[in-house]
């Protein structure tokens, strides 16, 4: 489930457009790797370690082939390669690879089966609201607060009824 906070605000190159309402992710705290071993390795006969070595050694491994320029396959989930972004030149002579070559960067592409897995099994919840630099812990809060009805033909701005609305459970 990926978290959301809804914000709202005007985008930069439209100034004097209304404020709307947008999603933007709440990015919570990275798991360390370590975590992340011992969860994937749960019920395996792999350990951890091992695990979190084979990783180490295919990262020293790409980064080689990274640096000859070469695209590596992650398996079935995908590629990363090197790009870049190059000045141009009229004359060919005065091409300058070491000034010229610009915001390199390493890419993932994800392959279709590995990104078909991640987006079409996404999840979305509303889990805080930002107004005017005002941070409301949820949508319920939000609505009560500013006496909004979830329902539109309720006009008592009372909130949806579910459990979140009911902080006795």
């Amino acid at each position: 489930m990926i978290n959301i906070n809804l914000i709202k605000k005007t985008l930069g190159f439209k100034k004097d457009a209304p404020a709307k309402w947008y999603g933007v992710t709440q990015t919570g705290k990275a798991e360390t790797p370590y975590a992340v071993t011992r969860s994937a390795t749960e019920n395996t006969s792999t350990a951890p370690t091992e695990m979190d070595s084979a990783i180490e050694l295919f990262c020293r491994e790409a980064i080689k082939q990274l640096l000859d320029g070469k695209t590596v396959y992650f398996g079935r989930y995908g590629t990363f390669h090197i790009a870049f972004q190059s000045n141009g030149v009229e004359d060919i002579n005065d091409y300058n690879v070491n000034s010229m070559i610009k915001n390199s960067r390493i890419v993932f592409r994800a392959s279709k089966v590995f990104r078909a897995e991640v987006i079409n099994n996404l999840q979305f919840k509303v889990t805080g609201v930002t107004e005017d630099d005002v941070k409301y812990a949820s949508l319920p809060d939000y609505r009560r607060a500013k006496g909004i009805s979830s329902d539109p033909s309720d006009p008592s701005g009372g909130g949806d009824g579910g459990i979140e609305d009911d902080p006795l459970g």
